[in-house]
């Protein structure tokens, strides 16, 4: 029901514009659930939520990742029902994708993924000049890769957002006659009249043809008439001809349909307005609020001239950077299809004492954080000789300009975790297209965790960052350090000369910092030396927490010619090289505090020797203190709840490690 839906779209924007996020989540939803139940009735309503809508997509690839996950939103602000996404996916949208619905965790959402490696075989036989390459004619084999007990499945390509429910499309399979088996919208472009330049020849189509990213596929009565067998006769005869496909699965469909027309349920065109170049676009609509589904089909995207660009940007732009937390909610009605996580995260939350003085920080600990994983391209070939290290780190927006620097510094592969929201995320990306250092760069992994919750939770930041490092080695940093020149190079000949891959060692990388912001940078120890004594470099905190990096023994540092062991301190937290499967951080700690020092504890307990490298290292660079360090020094609050998880922390460490984690207690209290 349009106006229903119109009221509820307006609620929901009006008490986001009044209220905090959460709040106008919450208040919308209520709105919701009372409109619905007065439109329709408590009987009606359940009824109408039991349908299951199934949506398949084919994506491949980390651009079509991230264009899948605006469509998806655009889905899920709208919708009243529950759905099942089917993907057809290569290794890399796998990955990607899998790992995003998990931390996602929305309600009644259902995802399935199917191999595209496997059927591959199906369309490779086929030339194609399309840019979507062979993942373009995969939407040809949904009868085969989909399960057999499928009947209907709405297909969208990924450059598509919708502006209503989804729902309302489904239900036009209602409208199909008996033999009917597809629906699609006519091709707005005049690309099947075959006047576009001179020769232009286009496959065979009825009329204007059709555009097939949106269909509607009745798969059950598909697998009936033989449709496998059909648009391979049809794809074999027309090549004889035409010699390849110009527009992918588009002119195998279209080549089909003008040889059998009754299959085909024409779909009305706004359930697929096209923005490509050349369209009829404007011609299928009178006015913009009469648009359901929009489809940006041009490689240009966002470029496309159209009268109403303007409006199509923005309808875009808000699904692009909306918060996808706030896409969570419960439908009404619905029976929640609960994943194993989802009632591991409700039951763990019922446990908190919402009395304790340190409740914010313990919900922080078991808050489940989306993540989108390689949000940029990434190509890596691992070396033949097992010493490759990966630099680790993570970030938030006010550290973004350290990016550039530290990949002139680094040339080996590095993974970044990104702690953003959506609109950052989407900033990050202008910002990464546009600088040609970063552009150039295809071996950084750009791993991004959602925000949510009001501290940063730097350890599960790091975490993320960590697991997803490629080689066998680790150089677990902080963004705003860069690495000498050369670094990269020599870590991989000590992680040889220590013999790393048969012992249990944690390299030390010296840390050094200067106050000023334009530093030229020493090229070797011994012009670093010359700087220290001047005056123009220091020990990295020397002057606020000489504890962190006391034991690594400067003085020591500065004749040293061979790589040296030393001793774990209370508070010690150097940058260490590591083996890639080292113990992860511990996430009780967030914001400010003790957030290295448990892990280099966590190595010690674990017996890793702490050797620090002679001629290595890494220098801080200045910048405005965080939002979380300026917490920590103003509220009694935060400092007393980091002593308590410290305490517990403690506790932890002694039932892990037995008698020999005691030293870390004793260590304590003597502080």
């Amino acid at each position: 029901d349009k106006k229903m839906q119109l009221a509820i779209t307006s609620g929901m924007l009006r008490h986001h514009g009044r209220h905090g996020a959460q709040e106008s989540h919450e208040m919308a939803s209520r709105e919701i659930i009372s409109g619905l139940l007065r439109h329709y009735g408590r009987w009606r309503l359940q009824y109408l939520y039991r349908k299951l809508i199934h949506v398949a997509c084919v994506c491949a690839g980390h651009n079509a990742s991230r264009d899948v996950v605006t469509l998806v939103k655009s889905i899920l602000f709208h919708r009243r029902n529950p759905l099942h996404f089917h993907f057809i996916t290569d290794t890399v949208a796998n990955q990607i994708l899998s790992t995003l619905f998990q931390s996602w965790m929305v309600p009644s959402v259902q995802v399935s993924f199917y191999d595209a490696d496997e059927l591959k075989s199906e369309v490779s036989w086929i030339p194609n000049k399309h840019y979507s390459g062979i993942y373009g004619l995969m939407k040809l084999t949904l009868t085969k890769a989909l399960p057999s007990d499928l009947s209907k499945v709405i297909v969208l390509d990924t450059d598509i957002t919708f502006a209503t429910d989804i729902a309302e499309l489904w239900a036009i399979f209602k409208k199909f006659t008996e033999k009917q088996v597809i629906g699609l919208v006519e091709n707005q472009s005049d690309w099947y009249l075959g006047n576009l330049w001179k020769n232009h020849k286009p496959w065979p189509a009825l009329g204007r043809g059709f555009n097939t990213g949106v269909i509607l596929l009745y798969l059950e009565r598909l697998r009936r008439i033989g449709w496998e067998q059909m648009w391979r006769l049809t794809a074999e005869k027309e090549l004889m001809s035409m010699l390849s496909t110009s527009l992918a699965d588009q002119d195998i469909f279209n080549a089909f349909i003008k040889q059998n027309p009754v299959l085909v349920h024409q779909l009305p065109c706004f359930w697929n307005v096209q923005l490509s170049d050349h369209t009829r676009s404007e011609q299928c609509y009178t006015e913009v609020s009469d648009l359901k589904v929009i489809h940006w089909n041009s490689p240009k995207k966002l470029r496309v001239k159209n009268k109403h660009v303007e409006f199509f940007r923005n309808l875009y732009l808000t699904f692009l950077e909306y918060d996808g937390n706030l896409l969570r909610r419960e439908l009404f009605g619905c029976p929640s299809q609960a994943s194993s996580e989802s009632t591991k995260l409700q039951n763990a939350l019922e446990e908190l004492d919402e009395d304790d003085q340190c409740y914010d920080f313990r919900r922080e600990r078991i808050m489940v954080h989306r993540v989108h994983l390689y949000f940029l391209q990434y190509e890596y070939t691992s070396t033949e000789d097992d010493t490759d290290i990966t630099l680790v780190a993570q970030l938030s927006m006010d550290r973004l300009q350290m990016l550039e620097a530290i990949c002139k510094h680094w040339e080996g592969p590095i993974s970044l975790a990104l702690y953003m929201s959506d609109a950052e995320a989407q900033q990050f990306l202008r910002y990464a297209q546009a600088s040609e250092v970063l552009k150039n760069r295809k071996n950084v992994g750009y791993h991004i965790v959602y925000k949510e919750g009001q501290f940063y939770p730097v350890n599960l930041v790091r975490n993320v960052a960590l697991h997803n490092a490629k080689t066998p080695y680790v150089f677990l940093t902080d963004i705003d350090f860069l690495p000498m020149y050369g670094l990269y190079d020599y870590l991989r000949k000590s992680i040889v000369h220590l013999d790393m891959a048969n012992t249990k060692k944690a390299l030390v990388v010296p840390a050094f910092e200067t106050l000023r912001y334009r530093l030229s940078f020493p090229k070797s120890k011994a012009e670093l030396l010359s700087m220290l004594d001047m005056g123009t470099l220091y020990t990295f905190r020397y002057h606020v927490w000489t504890k962190g990096h006391a034991p690594t023994n400067y003085a020591k540092w500065r004749t040293a010619t061979t790589p040296y062991k030393v001793e774990w301190e209370a508070d010690f937290e150097p940058y260490v090289v590591v083996r890639r499967d080292c113990p992860e951080y511990d996430q009780r700690f967030v914001g400010f505090g003790w957030n290295k020092v448990s892990h280099i504890m966590e190595l010690d307990a674990q017996e890793y020797d702490l050797i620090v490298l002679p001629n290595a290292f890494m220098i801080h660079m200045p910048h405005a203190p965080s939002f979380d360090i300026s917490k920590f020094r103003s509220s009694p609050g935060y400092r007393y709840c980091l002593t308590t998880l410290k305490d517990e922390f403690h506790q932890d460490l002694s039932r892990k490690y037995g008698s020999a984690a005691l030293k870390y207690l004793t260590a304590q209290r003597n502080i």
